[in-house]
């Protein structure tokens, strides 16, 4: 008991600033704690669920990812939407089905032979204003476990490294 009561009044004597802790975050935190959770979560599904085919999972993904894309691209579709707010949505559902799709399957999003259409979902995120979609374009950069491999093409790897 006298451990505890001595590390609990040091604890309080070394108190971290809000500045300090934001800076040491960078380093220990999950750029995207809910996104890591739900791959983690998807991750494990598959693991325990081997009878399932590992395409049951990913074509979710892949479908969700494309047809995001397609809606966005149509501007017929874009003018139904009744809140501005909607497309920016529909852009993050896009790159979170794209992320889930890459950590899930084995070659990844960014395979050329990937069920997603990359090349055409980051041409799309460059094509809004850039202040909005920054982020999304981070997230496909720094959140994606395959953005950065060898198979990855080189037109992939330029598109998402130019600003």
């Amino acid at each position: 008991m006298r451990n505890r009561v001595t590390a609990y009044s040091e604890a309080e004597e070394h108190e971290v600033s809000n500045e300090v802790a934001n800076r040491m975050s960078m380093f220990y935190a999950y750029p995207t704690p809910m996104l890591k959770m739900l791959s983690n979560s998807v991750t494990n599904f598959v693991e325990k669920n081997q009878a399932l085919p590992l395409e049951n999972t990913t074509d979710i993904f892949s479908t969700m990812a494309n047809l995001c894309r397609c809606m966005i691209e149509d501007p017929a579709i874009v003018a139904r939407f009744k809140n501005e707010g909607t497309v920016l949505f529909v852009l993050r559902v896009m790159v979170g089905a794209i992320i889930l799709y890459d950590h899930v399957h084995p070659v990844g999003a960014f395979y050329r032979k990937s069920n997603i259409d990359i090349k055409s979902s980051i041409r799309l995120l460059k094509d809004q204003p850039p202040n909005t979609v920054e982020t999304l374009l981070n997230a496909l950069r720094y959140s994606t476990r395959h953005a950065n491999d060898e198979e990855t093409p080189s037109v992939v790897k330029k598109m998402l490294a130019d600003q």
